[in-house]
């Protein structure tokens, strides 16, 4: 079971290594799509329930409210936007768009700023 620090330090690796230009943009998106789900599982670290499977956060989140309160329902629809909508494409096709890769970095964005209150409060 991870905990609180360790979540958030994987997120932060997993962050600076999707940031690297350098890299293919299929792997950038499943470093981007892994640290946001680590961020997410920190904020539920933080009160002590473990999502384990980024299969598991809309139940998770939708049981326990309390982690993100109000916002539970746009973390997870944004979640699973990027799970099941936009990764396939790069992780499994060809059919991808720079503009789909905008749209997962812009998805990230969201959900990291909304984790990072969570955390911060």
């Amino acid at each position: 079971m991870g905990t609180f620090e360790n979540h958030k330090n994987l997120y932060s690796k997993l962050k600076k290594d999707a940031e690297i230009e350098s890299l293919s943009i299929p792997s950038r998106v499943e470093l981007y799509f892994l640290s946001i789900f680590h961020l997410i599982e920190s904020c539920a670290a933080k009160t002590m329930i473990h999502i384990n499977k980024h299969q598991n956060i809309r139940k998770i989140l939708e049981d326990n409210k309390t982690i993100f309160k109000e916002e539970t329902e746009i973390i997870w629809k944004l979640f699973q936007k990027l799970e099941n909508k936009l990764r396939p494409k790069f992780s499994y096709g060809f059919s991808w768009t720079d503009e789909d890769f905008k749209v997962i970095k812009d998805i990230f964005s969201k959900l990291e700023k909304i984790c990072l209150t969570v955390i911060e409060n």
